[in-house]
């Protein structure tokens, strides 16, 4: 496996709390990413029962994938970009509709090491959906791709884990 291809271990850890509270509230979660590149997802699945809670995701790491495959209207990417907020917002919310699932989280954003539609690497915004409502955060991390992504999927796990704890 290349280098920076598993979770870390605050990730791991993040998963684990994330999963136990949607099993135990017999929920389900869908993943929708783009510069993270599947490692959310891997992050969920490398906890033992986690098909309990995580229903699969959408790995859009193509711009026209944000489209085709979660939903994001066209006319929103086109003006906005694929690094915004409000595509963060449609890409949780399409995966949660087309994964059937109680939740989603979505993450787009500059692994870098260049600029990407004038934001600077490091740029991320993370999305959670529920029930058509849905919140957005935007990030700002340091360091390589490999730092950025992983510091991504940690994010993406914690803000979902107090979405989750409040309800």
């Amino acid at each position: 496996m290349a280098s920076g291809a598993a979770p870390t271990q605050e990730a791991y850890d993040a998963a684990v709390r994330v999963l136990g509270l949607l099993a135990d509230a017999g929920q389900t979660l869908a993943t929708c990413e783009s510069l993270t590149g599947g490692l959310l997802g891997a992050s969920l699945t490398s906890v033992p029962g986690a098909s309990a809670a995580y229903r699969g995701g959408l790995v859009t790491y193509a711009t026209d994938l944000k489209h085709v495959l979660a939903g994001v209207d066209q006319d929103d990417l086109d003006r906005d970009g694929a690094v915004a907020p409000g595509t963060a917002l449609a890409m949780a919310s399409g995966a949660r509709e087309r994964c059937l699932a109680d939740w989603a989280v979505a993450v787009t954003g500059v692994a870098g090491p260049d600029e990407q539609e004038g934001r600077p690497a490091g740029t991320v915004f993370v999305a959670v959906a529920r029930d058509g409502s849905a919140a957005v955060d935007q990030y700002r991390f340091d360091g390589d791709r490999h730092a950025i992504r992983s510091r991504t999927v940690e994010a993406a796990l914690r803000q979902l884990e107090r979405a989750i704890a409040t309800g």
